[in-house]
């Protein structure tokens, strides 16, 4: 009984710490915007940004609030125990009972997030003139997501219970090795393997903005053999960029979206920062940390995989690895909170240095009107309240980032 009331108290302060975290926002965003920033919007665009804003910031509400509501109902009413009691039925072997077990819970959420996901998606998205995507490639889209899962969750899962079973005593270390390995093998082939799913890549034409990556990345020391655009406006119309892969396989990955928003240099500057990232090594250390907080997570939970009083929080009476697994989720997300806000501490100073490599080649000012174009276009909030950006943003403000880019200094 102490840690069901424990899972409901971790619940119930989740909630209340991330509506204090959106109040917050919300009233940091009627702020001034600060005179470096004030060109990204006219009066009716920032007017527009405004709106938006604040029906995003309303529906967010709504999407946490059904997700604890619905979390609260599991725990109080049994549904976790009815699920496996459902799984038991279907299946006798431990392991098919953990597949079907998450299987349904996986297809439950998917229920349930689906209609949020569609208002979101056509309603609000639609309103402000960002939502591309047709209803039939969102029907497709949340199909593909859920097999996708499915297929890759399931394997994972198997091998790692399949560990549990036969050989419990080094389960923790054994499944992270798997899990490490698993990690690993789609960073290096996400874009190969996952991406075609959804979208097309088609090889960047040569002419001059092909040119210009090349002679950049040539001075800065980059071998760059792939460069790809992406359909990214088959779906919307915010921009990106990013690199995939390691080694040989690395490529460089342009939403086409981002070619018809910046200019030529602009897309150089944003590209700038990536090689940055991979000048820096921003990549491996973030793997690196994810890595060992995983290792934490898993020799945690090996303390309590077996215990009696953990499943009897969900209301089952014998323990087993996917009942101890979801309670063990629970009491883990205080702590799990505390390393998403140490992982995003890393992440804004690494996003800071890849900027500084693009500043100190040249390329400060092109960056900083690159963002502010993305920004503008994404009508982005530019007066985020400094505790949402401690606890929950991975890249600095566009405030700080422009005065950073935009320096005279040799060295931040």
């Amino acid at each position: 009984m102490m840690i069901y009331g424990l899972i409901i108290s971790i619940v119930v302060v989740e909630y209340l710490f991330g509506l204090w975290l959106k109040m917050l926002n919300v009233r940091a965003s009627r702020r001034e915007i600060p005179s470096s920033l004030r060109g990204v919007y006219d009066e009716e665009k920032y007017a527009r940004q405004q709106a938006y804003f604040r029906v995003k910031s309303r529906f967010g509400l709504i999407e946490s609030t059904v997700s604890t509501l619905v979390m609260l109902a599991m725990f109080a009413c049994g549904g976790f125990a009815w699920i496996d009691t459902l799984a038991r039925e279907w299946v006798t072997h431990p392991i098919g009972v953990t597949l079907v077990f998450f299987a349904l819970v996986q297809l439950l959420l998917w229920v349930l997030e689906l209609p949020m996901a569609y208002y979101n998606t056509f309603v609000i998205e639609e309103r402000f003139g960002f939502n591309k995507s047709t209803r039939k490639t969102f029907v497709t889209d949340s199909i593909k997501s859920l097999l996708l899962n499915f297929v890759l969750m399931g394997l994972l899962l198997a091998a790692v219970t399949w560990i549990y079973y036969r050989m419990p005593q080094y389960f923790w270390l054994l499944a992270w090795g798997v899990m490490a390995v698993f990690m690993l093998f789609l960073q290096v082939f996400y874009s190969d393997l996952i991406v075609p799913l959804f979208n097309k890549q088609t090889p960047l034409a040569e002419g001059a903005l092909r040119t210009a990556i090349e002679q950049f990345a040539a001075k800065a020391g980059f071998k760059v053999k792939d460069i790809y655009v992406m359909d990214g406006s088959k779906r919307s119309s915010h921009a990106n960029a990013y690199f995939a892969g390691f080694g040989p396989r690395k490529r460089i990955v342009l939403f086409d979206t981002l070619i018809e928003q910046l200019t030529t240099e602009e897309i150089v500057g944003v590209l700038a920062h990536e090689i940055g990232h991979n000048k820096r090594h921003h990549l491996p250390v973030s793997i690196a940390f994810s890595l060992l907080t995983s290792l934490v997570m898993l020799y945690l939970f090996s303390l309590v995989i077996g215990s009696p009083s953990i499943a009897a929080a969900a209301g089952c009476a014998q323990p087993s690895f996917h009942i101890n697994l979801i309670v063990f989720s629970m009491l883990y997300a205080p702590l799990n909170v505390v390393l998403d806000m140490l992982l995003n501490v890393m992440s804004r100073r690494h996003e800071w240095q890849a900027d500084e490599f693009a500043r100190v080649n040249g390329l400060g000012k092109e960056v900083s009107s690159a963002l502010k174009k993305m920004s503008a276009h994404s009508l982005s909030n530019l007066t985020p309240h400094p505790w949402v950006v401690f606890m929950t943003y991975s890249h600095p403000t566009l405030y700080q980032r422009v005065l950073h880019l935009e320096s005279e200094k040799e060295e931040v």
